[in-house]
C-alpha cells in the first residue's frame, strides 16, 4: 500500500520534534522558568494536554490563535501546543499599540487569543477594536501573577484529561503566520508551514552548532522569529536544556548565566553592548558560556574586538536572515569573526543565496546589489496579499530587500536596506559605514545613522549619538574625525546626542522613529 494513504506515519511536524526529543531523553531538563521546572517526559506530556484543553475550548484545526504575551513557560507550552493541536500561531509584538495589535489579529482573522496578566488590558483593548477575537487564554508568566477573570486558565487547559482528536496534520500545513514590522505602512503575515521551520532547525543546528549538550538562554521576546525559531525550537528538536527569561536586562542575564551554568546566549549586538558596559559585567561570572550569538543588526567591529579580549572563551557566530525564511539565511562562523569583520558570512545548510542587479545578474565582486534567496525555509508567502508576495518572488527567486556586497571568497556583507540607502546631494551613502567610522571614537557608546530632510542636500547624513557614561563629545569632533577617513559627501553634516536610542524588543534599531523624532 501507498504511503501516501497513511501520511501520519511520515509526518514531520514541530510538535513531533519535540514528542521525539522526548522519546529520547525523557528524564532531561527541558525548560527551566522561574520556579518552572519540566523534564522532556513532563513537558510533552503536558503539550499534549494542552493541545486537548484547546480542542476542548473550540480551537479546531487550521485556526488562527494570536499569542501577545511576554517570555514564559506557558509561552513555550502553547508554541508546541497549537502545532500539536494543528493550529496556526500568530505571535504579536507586545510593544505595539493597540490599534497595531489589532490589525494583526483582524488581519489573521484570529478568534482565540492567549495573554499574561501584565498584558492583558493592552490584548482585552485592542481585541474590541473591530476584530474576531472572541476568547482568551491567559497564560502563566515567569514571576508568580494572578490569572486574569474571564480568561481561560493555562493550568486549567494543560489539566485537560480528554483524549486530543486525531489531527490530519501534514508538513506542509500552516504552523505560523509572523507579521514583519516592514518599512511599509502595514505589516505582511509571513506564511510558515511546518516543513519550512523544520527544514530551518536542521540549517541552525548545523551551521550554529546547537547541541544536546547546550544549556541555552533564552531572553529575547519569543515572539520574534530569531529567538523562537533559531534558537529554543532547535534546542527543543536537538534536546539541549533552557532557561527561559523576559527580563534581558544585563544583572539579570549575568546572574541566570552563573546560576545555571549557560553555555549558549544569543542577543542582538544592542544588549552584547549594554552586557559589556554593565557594572555587574564580570568576566568570572560568565565563565560557562561557551557560544554567544549575535543578529537583528550588525556588530561594530569595535565592540567585536572588545567582545573577543574581554570573554575570550566564546566563540561567536553572526546570523542574518528574515521573518520569511523562518528566518536564518546565512552565517558567519567564530573562525570568520574578525577576518571577515561586519559580514553575515556564507548561506546555510538549506539556502542559496546571491547579490543581483535589478536585471537579476550576479554582481560583480565588490558592486553593491540585492540579497535573494531560493530555500525550503520559505514562506508560502504573505497571508491575504497577492500582490506583495508576487513581488517578493519576482523571477523565481525571493527578495530580501537588503542590499549587500559580496568579496571575491563569496562572504557576503550587508550595506543597507533598500529603502534605508540614504541619499543625499545625488550620491547614495550606506548608514552601515558611516556608523562604523564613527564607532571609532573611543567616546562612542552607540550609534545610529540616518538621513533627514535638507533644503540644501535633501536628505542630511546625520549621526545620533550616545555617548559613553565619563567621556565627553563635540559635534566638531565627529565631523571633522569622518571628514578625514571618508569621501566628504558621506560624512555626517549634521551630530545629535541622545541617552539613548530607539530600539524593539529584540533590539533592532527604530531608524523609522529616529526620523520622526528630528524631522520638524
Amino acid at each position: 500500500m501507498h504511503a501516501a494513504l497513511h501520511p501520519v506515519v511520515r509526518r514531520q511536524t514541530i510538535a513531533d520534534a519535540l514528542h521525539r526529543t522526548a522519546q529520547r531523553l525523557p528524564q532531561k531538563s527541558a525548560v527551566v522558568c522561574g520556579t518552572t521546572q519540566w523534564t522532556y517526559a513532563e513537558f510533552n506530556a503536558l503539550v499534549t494536554r494542552l493541545a486537548a484543553g484547546l480542542a476542548g475550548i473550540g480551537v479546531a484545526q487550521g485556526d488562527k490563535v494570536a499569542v501577545l504575551a511576554r517570555n514564559s513557560h506557558g509561552f513555550a507550552a502553547l508554541r508546541f501546543a497549537l502545532a500539536r493541536r494543528g493550529a496556526v500561531m500568530v505571535p504579536i509584538n507586545f510593544m505595539l499599540k493597540a490599534d497595531e495589535v489589532a490589525y494583526i489579529q483582524r488581519h489573521a482573522g484570529a478568534k482565540t487569543l492567549a495573554t499574561d496578566s501584565g498584558l492583558a488590558e493592552l490584548a482585552r483593548t485592542a481585541a474590541a477594536l473591530d476584530t474576531q477575537v472572541r476568547q482568551y487564554v491567559w497564560l502563566p508568566s515567569e514571576d508568580p501573577s494572578e490569572p486574569v477573570p474571564g480568561m481561560h486558565r493555562f493550568d486549567e487547559l494543560a489539566a485537560c484529561t480528554d483524549p486530543l482528536p486525531e489531527v490530519t496534520l501534514g508538513s506542509f500545513d500552516l504552523a505560523q503566520i509572523v507579521y514583519t514590522s516592514g518599512t511599509e505602512s502595514t505589516p505582511k503575515g509571513a506564511m510558515l508551514t511546518h516543513d519550512a521551520v523544520l527544514w530551518q532547525y536542521v540549517s541552525c543546528v548545523v551551521n550554529a552548532e546547537i547541541a544536546e549538550h547546550d544549556h541555552a538562554l533564552h531572553a529575547l521576546p519569543l515572539y520574534h522569529c530569531a529567538q523562537l525559531d533559531v534558537f529554543f525550537g532547535p534546542a527543543i528538536y536537538i534536546g539541549s536544556s533552557n532557561v527561559i527569561t523576559a527580563k534581558p536586562v544585563p544583572e539579570h542575564l549575568i546572574a541566570l548565566i552563573e546560576k545555571f551554568q549557560i553555555t549558549s546566549f544569543f542577543a542582538p549586538p544592542t544588549v552584547w553592548i549594554a552586557l559589556l558596559r554593565s557594572p555587574a559585567f564580570d568576566a568570572t561570572k560568565l565563565k560557562s558560556l561557551a557560544k554567544g550569538y549575535y543578529g537583528a543588526s550588525i556588530m561594530p567591529v569595535e565592540v567585536l574586538k572588545e567582545l573577543a579580549s574581554r570573554l575570550p572563551a566564546v566563540r561567536l557566530w553572526n546570523l542574518y536572515g528574515q521573518t520569511e525564511i523562518a528566518p536564518l539565511a546565512t552565517m558567519l562562523g567564530p573562525d570568520d569573526q574578525l577576518r571577515k569583520p561586519g559580514s553575515c558570512g556564507k548561506a546555510v545548510l538549506n539556502v542559496e543565496t546571491r547579490v543581483v542587479t535589478d536585471t537579476m545578474q550576479d554582481v560583480a565582486v565588490g558592486e553593491v546589489g540585492e540579497i535573494v534567496h531560493r530555500s525550503p525555509h520559505l514562506m508560502l508567502g504573505y497571508f491575504n496579499d497577492p500582490e506583495r508576495t508576487q513581488a517578493a518572488f519576482d523571477g523565481d527567486w525571493f527578495h530580501s530587500g537588503d542590499l549587500a556586497v559580496i568579496d571575491a571568497e563569496g562572504y557576503i556583507t550587508v550595506v543597507d536596506r533598500k529603502k534605508d540607502m540614504i541619499k543625499t546631494g545625488g550620491e547614495n551613502v550606506a548608514s552601515r559605514e558611516v556608523e562604523e567610522m564613527v564607532y571609532r571614537l573611543p567616546a562612542v557608546s552607540e550609534v545610529a545613522v540616518v538621513g533627514l530632510p535638507d533644503a540644501k542636500w535633501v536628505e542630511a547624513v546625520t549621526a545620533v549619538i550616545v555617548v559613553k557614561a565619563g567621556h565627553t563629545l563635540t559635534e566638531a569632533e565627529v565631523i571633522d574625525h569622518c571628514n578625514r577617513h571618508m569621501a566628504a559627501f558621506k560624512a555626517p553634516k549634521r551630530v545629535l546626542f541622545t541617552d539613548s536610542l530607539p530600539k524593539n524588543p529584540s533590539g533592532k534599531l527604530l531608524k523609522r522613529e529616529l526620523r520622526q523624532r528630528y524631522t520638524g
